[in-house]
């Protein structure tokens, strides 16, 4: 039976998301695979994380792709990309804690590609007059994958309802935290 080199590596973003120091071993059975054909594929935790970024970043720009970021009103793209990114969710968690990707000169040029896009299009809806100013789009969009890995973990630990992923980023980005006067 060949190995679903994809589904190996969303096994492992799974389990790495609740237990990122998880050995080999533990992703090797996590995944329903033998150490030695984990081993075959991925040379090292090294390895495995460089692909778990690849399909991370894959799997997010596609979340872009069918969220149409450049169409419609900025606010409703935000919502499509959220809907969107929930079913990666976890593997995001774990990759923006991952601290060995944003060091030194290996950065994967993928994620200043993702960068750009949320960026432009919270740029956008601070033009349009939708997103309020005084925040910087890269900072929106530190705040948005921030809020992505945090609820993908809430959701894990199931201290959230998953029903409630969408709602809960959305209006806590969108609406902040302050109460509105009434």
């Amino acid at each position: 039976m060949a190995m679903d080199r994809d589904q190996v590596l969303r096994d492992a973003a799974a389990l790495l998301s609740r237990k990122s120091t998880a050995t080999m071993d533990e992703v090797a059975k996590a995944a329903g695979i033998g150490r030695a054909t984990l081993h075959r594929h991925f040379a090292g935790r090294d390895a495995l994380v460089r692909a778990l970024e690849e399909l991370g970043i894959r799997e997010f720009e596609g979340a872009c792709d069918r969220a149409g970021l450049e169409t419609g009103s900025p606010v409703e793209a935000l919502r499509r990309l959220i809907a969107e990114s929930e079913p990666h969710a976890q593997l995001l968690a774990f990759l923006v804690t991952e601290n060995q990707l944003f060091e030194g000169d290996q950065v994967n040029a993928g994620w200043a590609r993702l960068d750009a896009r949320v960026c432009a299009l919270f740029r956008r809806g601070q033009e349009e007059g939708e997103i309020r100013i005084d925040l910087s789009p890269a900072w929106l969009t530190e705040a948005l994958y921030g809020l992505i890995g945090t609820c993908a973990w809430a959701v894990m630990d199931g201290r959230v309802a998953a029903k409630d992923y969408h709602h809960m980023i959305t209006e806590l980005l969108l609406g902040g935290a302050r109460r509105s006067e009434r």
